[in-house]
């Protein structure tokens, strides 16, 4: 499979790709970011069969009517997108093919009424339903608090995979972080937020790896599979599914810090940030 992760500002486009037969799925596109979905496409030899919102955006302006309506490519959205340029609509359980590539479609309510996640063999792609240490607001037009607290924590969707992944993955204490940080025990402590978050404050000692370009750096980063790794984000979800992904990938030894950044920043644990180009600094909280 071919990945590729597109940030404008705050949001994320993905250009997925079969290697098997060069077709291409393109989620959440960004109508400045055009350019770069198509050379990045032509580098890899990719055919964009399919542009997909996984719901209606109000904080950027989508490329799919644009890809739509410019190279014929078929528009993708849930049932219930008002959208009148989808031609096709997909409902929960639906599985749109990408080459050899299947993902499936899982109605996800609350952002918005049409709001869906696409899941992937390892991975999700949640557009605003889930976000790094948060979720989607729920005061924009069909915005729904009480779907959205369901779909989280009662629903059969992102709630059953943490609860998934917390059931295989062990926790450490952050009383037990602290001391093993003091001690300069031999550990990696993986921070999987965003760059910008990373960057406010961490982990003395905590390498950056964004949760989602985990699977496609894991190698690099991450050459020996005996190590001890203790994921990082900011409440202590997404690192339950990084850890139990880096586990499913061999690194049995991957944990996750129980109650992420938060607990670790009101517990008035050190932090070191990024600030400009002088490097790090470090500190404790005030």
């Amino acid at each position: 499979m071919l990945f590729e992760q597109i940030a404008t500002g705050g949001c994320q486009s993905y250009l997925v790709g079969c290697e098997a037969t060069c077709a291409a799925v393109l989620i959440d596109p960004e109508i400045r970011q055009l350019d770069r979905y198509h050379a990045h496409a032509a580098r890899d030899g990719l055919r964009i069969r399919y542009v997909v919102d996984t719901h209606t955006h109000a904080d950027h302006f989508s490329a799919a009517h644009h890809f739509g309506q410019t190279a014929g490519i078929p528009v993708v959205m849930h049932r219930d997108s008002p959208a009148p340029f989808a031609d096709m609509r997909l409902d929960d359980g639906d599985i749109l093919a990408v080459g050899n590539l299947r993902l499936t479609a899982m109605h996800t309510p609350g952002h918005t009424r049409d709001s869906m996640c696409l899941r992937l063999e390892d991975r999700i792609f949640t557009g605003d339903t889930l976000l790094i240490g948060a979720t989607g607001r729920t005061d924009l037009p069909t915005g729904d608090p009480e779907a959205l607290r369901t779909n989280m924590s009662g629903g059969k969707t992102v709630a059953q995979l943490l609860a998934e992944a917390a059931a295989k993955t062990p926790f450490m204490s952050l009383d037990e972080l602290r001391a093993r940080v003091e001690r300069k025990e031999p550990m990696i402590v993986l921070d999987v937020r965003e760059k910008d978050a990373y960057q406010a404050g961490h982990v003395p000692g905590a390498r950056h790896l964004p949760r989602g370009q985990l699977e496609l750096r894991v190698n690099d980063e991450l050459p020996d599979p005996t190590l001890r790794i203790l994921t990082v984000c900011e409440f202590g979800k997404i690192s339950t599914l990084a850890a139990a992904s880096l586990r499913d990938l061999g690194f049995m030894r991957a944990a996750a810090l129980d109650g992420g950044m938060k607990a670790w920043r009101d517990a008035g644990y050190p932090l070191t940030a990024v600030t400009g180009t002088s490097g790090p600094r470090t500190g404790g909280v005030c």
